[in-house]
C-alpha cells in the first residue's frame, strides 16, 4: 500500500527499513538492559517466517533471526514476551481475502504451530494477536491501515469473527499439545480509548457503557465474560439496524453454541493497549454525526470528542487524561471479574527531540493511575511502555515519535540515542518508584549526540516550553509495586 499509494502516509514514507532491528538487535538488547527492564515485548512478522503465508515456504534466515534475539535476551535474564501477529499479513493471504476469509483460521494455526515448535522451549509469554479492533475496523471498515478497504459495516465483522476463532484454535492447540512441556502462558492484546461520559447525564453514561462494549467488548466479551458471545448490545443493535437497512440477516455473524464455548476462556491474561480517552455522548436518530450507513460507528451510535483543556501530543488523536487509565482498568475489573491484566502498550508521541519532558510527565501520571487502580483492587500484573525507540508509525510515517530512544533514520546504522525519558524510565524500573522530582538534564553524551542531529534542535526548544505547565505535578515519590516490562515491535 505504501509503495502504490504513498499519499496515504503523512510524510509519503514507507516501512521497508524502519529502525532496522533485523541488523541492530544486539544494540536493542543492550538498550533494554540500560533501562533495567526484565521483560521485552516484541512481535514476529508472519511474512518474515513464511513469505507467502503457507508452510510450503519457510525462511531459514527469518527463523534464525528471531532465535538469536531470543537467546540474547535470555543470556541477560530478560524474559521475551512475543506477539504472533501485529498486523503484518503476507500479501498472498490478503489476496485471498485476508481475515475476512475463514481459510485464515487453519493458516494462522499452522503459523502459530511453527512458532511454538521453534521458540516455545524458550518463550513462556505469548500473545496471539495485537489489537483486533484495528486489524478489522481500521483495515477493512475504513481507509486507514492496509489494505484500507474503506468498506464499512460488513467486512470488519467477518474479520472479527474469523479472528476470534483463529485465536481460540491457537490457544487450544497450545494448551493441548505444548503447555504441559513448555510451561508458558498465552493471551491476547485488545485496545481501547477510555469512553468518558461527556456530562454526568444518564444518556452520556449509557453512551460510555455502549462505547466500551463495542470497542473493547467486541473481542473481550467472547473470551472473558462468564457466558461468552458478543455483547448483547452489539447483537441487538446490529440485528435491528441491519433489518431497518434492508439486509436479510444481521451483518454481525452468529456463533454456534459450540463456538461460544470454544472461544470463552481462551486467554491466560487480559492484554490491553491504551493511550488516551474520549468524551462521549449518543448519536441521535437523525444521525447528526453523519456516520456512513451501515458502519461500525453508526452501529455503535457514540459521538466522540476530546476536552480542549487536555494536554496534546505529537498525534492529533492523543490527548493526556491519566484518569482514563484508572477508569478503564476498573471497568475491566468490574465487567470481567478482575482478570489478570497486563498493560501491553502505553505511551505518548511528540515530533522529535531528546529533551522529552512531556513524555516523562506522561509516564509518571499514567503509572500513578495504574498504581491507584492496583490499590483499589485491579489485578494488574504488568505495564509495558510504547516504545523502546522511534519507529514507523503507520499512517503518520516517521513524523510522530513514541520512543524512549531517538533513532536517526538518515543514518545507515539507524543510530539510537537515549532521550531524557529513557533515563527516567530506567530509574523507575530500577527502583520501582515514581520520583516526580527527578528531571535530569542532557548529559555530555546526549549533548554530543544532539549536535550531530541538527534537525532536533528546533523540536527540542518547542518541547522545552511544554514542561512549564507540568510543574504543578511535582510531589513526593510514590512506591510502585508493579512488574514493569517494556515493548517494542520489530521490523
Amino acid at each position: 500500500m505504501t509503495h502504490n499509494y504513498p499519499e496515504k502516509i503523512y510524510d509519503k514514507s514507507n516501512g521497508d527499513i524502519s529502525c532496522d532491528s533485523y541488523h541492530q538487535w544486539r544494540r536493542d538488547v543492550q538498550m533494554v538492559r540500560e533501562l533495567n527492564v526484565k521483560t521485552y515485548r516484541f512481535s514476529i512478522s508472519w511474512v518474515r517466517i513464511m513469505p507467502e503465508g503457507h508452510m510450503n515456504k519457510v525462511s531459514t534466515a527469518g527463523i534464525k533471526y528471531y532465535s538469536a534475539l531470543i537467546d540474547e535476551l535470555l543470556h541477560y535474564n530478560i524474559t521475551p514476551m512475543v506477539t504472533m501477529y501485529h498486523w503484518e499479513l503476507p500479501q498472498r493471504l490478503q489476496e485471498l481475502g485476508g481475515w475476512t476469509n475463514p481459510e485464515i483460521i487453519p493458516l494462522f494455526k499452522d503459523y502459530a504451530r511453527l512458532l511454538l515448535e521453534m521458540y516455545g522451549d524458550r518463550v513462556k509469554l505469548w500473545t496471539t494477536i495485537n489489537e483486533p479492533y484495528h486489524v478489522c475496523e481500521h483495515s477493512y471498515g475504513v481507509d486507514y491501515l492496509a489494505p484500507a478497504y474503506n468498506y464499512p459495516g460488513i467486512p470488519s465483522y467477518l474479520c472479527g469473527h474469523n479472528l476470534l476463532k483463529a485465536h481460540a484454535e491457537v490457544v487450544h492447540m497450545y494448551r493441548n499439545e505444548y503447555k504441559k512441556r513448555q510451561g508458558g502462558r498465552m493471551g491476547i492484546t485488545l485496545d481501547v480509548s477510555w469512553q468518558e461520559p461527556k456530562t454526568d447525564s444518564p444518556k452520556d453514561h449509557e453512551a460510555s457503557q455502549r462505547g466500551m462494549e463495542f470497542y473493547l467488548g467486541w473481542f473481550a466479551h467472547p473470551i472473558f465474560s462468564s457466558h461468552g458471545n458478543y455483547p448483547a448490545i452489539m447483537i441487538d443493535r446490529i440485528r435491528s439496524l441491519s433489518r431497518e437497512q434492508g439486509f436479510t440477516r444481521s451483518r454481525l455473524p452468529e456463533f454456534t453454541k459450540e463456538e461460544i464455548q470454544r472461544i470463552r476462556g481462551t486467554s491466560d491474561f487480559f492484554g490491553i493497549n491504551t493511550y488516551t480517552s474520549m468524551l462521549v455522548t449518543s448519536n441521535d436518530h437523525n444521525n447528526s454525526a453523519k456516520f456512513p450507513i451501515p458502519s461500525f460507528n453508526h452501529d455503535m451510535g457514540v459521538v466522540e470528542t476530546q476536552d480542549p483543556s487536555w494536554k496534546g501530543s505529537g498525534s492529533v488523536w492523543l490527548k493526556v487524561f491519566p484518569k482514563g487509565m484508572y477508569n478503564m482498568l476498573m471497568w475491566i475489573k468490574k465487567e470481567y471479574n478482575n482478570p489478570p491484566m497486563i498493560i501491553t502498550e502505553n505511551g505518548v508521541s511528540d515530533r522529535g527531540g531528546l529533551e522529552d519532558y512531556a513524555r516523562v510527565d506522561y509516564y509518571n501520571m499514567y503509572l500513578s493511575s495504574v498504581l491507584d487502580a492496583l490499590e483499589d483492587g485491579a489485578n494488574v500484573e504488568g505495564y509495558v511502555a510504547w516504545s523502546l525507540m522511534d519507529s514507523y508509525e503507520w499512517k503518520a510515517g516517521f513524523s510522530e515519535k513514541f520512543g524512549l530512544y531517538h533513532v536517526d533514520f538518515n543514518d545507515a546504522q539507524r543510530k539510537r540515542t537515549p532521550k531524557i525519558s529513557a533515563r527516567v524510565y530506567s530509574r523507575i524500573c530500577k527502583t520501582n518508584r515514581i520520583d516526580w522530582s527527578y528531571r535530569p538534564t542532557l548529559n555530555d553524551d546526549q549533548i554530543t549526540a544532539m549536535s550531530r542531529l541538527p534537525e532536533l534542535t528546533s523540536a527540542s526548544s518547542r518541547l522545552r516550553s511544554s514542561i512549564e505547565s507540568s510543574s504543578s505535578y511535582l510531589m513526593c515519590s510514590l512506591s510502585l509495586f508493579l512488574f514493569v516490562i517494556f515493548a517494542k515491535y520489530l521490523y
